[in-house]
């Protein structure tokens, strides 16, 4: 069974950075998405950013030059590297992963199984 463990999450304030980190167990597959989303209370859930398992990378457009999505393969971990964190990010972060993706964007989470339990991040102004 594909378990998926976040960690990394705090308070900042805003303008700060943080490292959130996305631990993967189970899994076996040789082609892969893993996709970091956020949910706000009262908000829809946001893609935030994605990576494959050849290292291709895309980012919301609220995000986009200010976060960093990478991968330890060896260590079967994802990382979001948050800079400039602002107060309407503010959020729950999950990641969410799948084998074998027909695609890999930051809407794929919507049909992820495997999924973490999130890590929260609250930025003050």
């Amino acid at each position: 069974q594909v378990q998926l463990v976040e960690s990394g999450g705090g308070s900042v304030q805003a303008g700060g950075s943080l490292i959130l980190s996305c631990e993967v167990s189970g899994a076996t597959w040789s082609s892969y998405c893993v996709v970091w989303f956020r949910q706000a209370p009262g908000k829809e859930r946001e893609g935030v950013a994605s990576i494959d398992s050849d290292g291709a990378t895309n980012y919301a457009n609220s995000v986009a030059g200010r976060f960093t999505v990478s991968q330890d393969k060896f260590k079967n971990t994802m990382y979001l590297l948050m800079n400039s964190l602002k107060p309407e990010g503010t959020a729950m972060y999950y990641c969410a992963a799948e084998g074998y993706p027909v695609r890999c964007g930051v809407t794929s989470y919507f049909g992820m199984e495997s999924r973490g339990k999130g890590t929260q991040v609250t930025i003050s102004a």
